[in-house]
C-alpha cells in the first residue's frame, strides 16, 4: 500500500493525507503502518510456542522482506529483539 493508494481511497491529496497523519498521530502514514505491522508481529510472537515459532515466517507474513532491518526496527520499537519476545 502506498500513500497515493490511501489518498485515492480517502478522496484526498497525498499531501492532505500526510498532514492529517502528522496532526492526528504525530507520525507519517508509512511510519504509522510500520508500527501497526510491528505490533501485529509482536502479538503473534507472544502467542507462538518458542520451540515451533519461526520469526522469519511471521515477519514476512506482515510484509517485512529484509529480516535484518525488521529486527532493528523491532528492537527500536520494543526495546528487545524478536527472539527475546518469542522466548517469553
Amino acid at each position: 500500500m502506498t500513500i497515493a493508494d490511501l489518498a485515492a481511497v480517502a478522496g484526498l491529496s497525498v499531501r492532505s493525507v500526510q498532514e492529517s497523519f502528522r496532526r492526528v498521530f504525530d507520525v507519517s502514514p508509512l511510519t504509522y503502518l510500520q508500527d501497526v505491522r510491528l505490533d501485529r508481529v509482536r502479538s503473534e510472537l507472544l502467542a507462538l510456542d518458542p520451540q515451533v515459532g519461526a520469526i522469519g515466517d511471521v515477519a514476512r507474513r506482515w510484509g517485512f522482506a529484509h529480516l535484518g532491518r525488521f529486527s532493528a526496527s523491532y528492537a527500536a520499537r520494543f526495546g528487545e529483539y524478536p527472539k527475546q519476545t518469542l522466548r517469553r
